[in-house]
């Protein structure tokens, strides 16, 4: 019998909720390796950054933090943020330190309806509803640029600038990246979202860039959005959408949106892509730090579980994601279902549901 295959994964948990979901997204990938018979195991570590972190040290990782992380095949991320640190402080010093240094461009967020989760959508009801949202996750409103000035002026007199960054390079890498993920889905078909007629710069490149990229894939569909007129799209015509693809802020906010959609953030999964795979990737539920029921065990674990899930699909193992999936589809039409989504059970319930899903 070969040696096992060992993914090693750096598990952050960092703040808040964010140790509760951790914690439920491991026994379900360490109960889906027992099962493996030996084929394949997880060497975890666990890192304490975070708030906590923070306000002992004064910085939210270890300064030689990423060099720590390059050695891992993974990592999995709780949630940033806590009311004693601020949140510029709290993002920048954790969570968009690991995707900007690691070129983590490629943000991808599946809106998926479950079934037993009741959707604010009327439509949801009797229409089948599937898409994933594509976001550029090293540029764009996100960069980083800009500063504060002229506050020697005196009150009232300080200006803020904040520079949103696109190159031809990011934008063409990630639309590529939407169009080869649309020929894998049931429906090819790829929109493109901007504010390019109010943004007449980098949006306009971004429009540039899809049209010249388009022309490469005659078999998927396109069509370009405003982002005014997508957030409506996703509320009244969300059957139109299957591959939707935005800069960082855009995608962020409408992928909020679309999980909102589909019954709570608390279902949102999300992977951070180094598609390369020059440095490791990063998985993590979409879902904030939640401090109201930190430590209660009321969260929900479904979204953290799904980023399992696409860490799975990132090691190569497509039929075990399908079963963690699987798994979490069966818990859910059983009405085992967290109070964010209409439910009474705990975190550990749904946990030990899925773990029971798995066979």
């Amino acid at each position: 019998m070969s040696a096992p295959r060992t993914f090693r994964i750096a598990a952050i948990p960092a703040d808040g909720v964010g140790a509760e979901v951790v914690a439920a997204g491991r026994a379900v990938l360490d109960a889906l390796a027992q099962s493996s018979g030996g084929a394949w195991t997880f060497d975890w570590t666990e890192f304490p950054w975070g708030c906590g972190y923070y306000e002992k040290t004064g910085r939210m990782m270890d300064e030689d933090g990423l060099k720590i992380l390059e050695g891992f095949d993974a990592i999995y991320f709780g949630a940033v943020g806590w009311p004693s640190v601020p949140d510029h402080v709290s993002l920048w010093g954790l969570r968009l330190r690991i995707c900007q240094n690691f070129d983590q461009w490629a943000n991808v967020r599946p809106v998926h309806f479950h079934p037993g989760v009741t959707s604010p959508l009327r439509k949801a009801d009797d229409t089948a509803l599937d898409w994933v949202v594509v976001r550029e996750n090293s540029e764009g409103e996100y960069a980083g640029l800009g500063g504060r000035n002229l506050s020697g002026r005196g009150p009232g007199n300080e200006v803020a600038l904040q520079t949103s960054l696109f190159t031809e390079r990011g934008c063409e890498r990630i639309i590529r990246f939407a169009f080869d993920l649309a020929r894998t889905r049931p429906r090819r078909k790829v929109s493109s979202v901007t504010k390019s007629n109010a943004q007449q710069y980098g949006m306009v490149l971004w429009d540039e860039v899809f049209a010249r990229v388009a022309e490469d894939y005659p078999d998927v569909e396109t069509e370009s959005v405003l982002v005014d007129a997508m957030s409506a799209k996703f509320v009244l015509h969300p059957e139109e959408l299957s591959v939707v693809v935005a800069s960082n802020l855009n995608a962020d906010i409408l992928s909020d949106l679309g999980s909102a959609l589909a019954g709570s953030l608390g279902l949102a999964a999300s992977a951070n892509l180094n598609p390369q795979r020059r440095f490791p990737s990063m998985f993590e539920p979409v879902h904030g730090s939640a401090p109201d029921i930190a430590g209660l065990g009321l969260a929900n674990p479904i979204g953290a579980i799904g980023s399992a899930a696409l860490m799975l699909d990132h090691f190569g193992l497509a039929d075990e994601a399908a079963r963690v999936r699987k798994a979490i589809e069966r818990t859910t039409a059983s009405g085992v279902l967290t109070r964010d989504v209409g439910g009474t059970a705990g975190t550990d319930e749904v946990v030990a549901a899925v773990i029971e899903h798995l066979a």
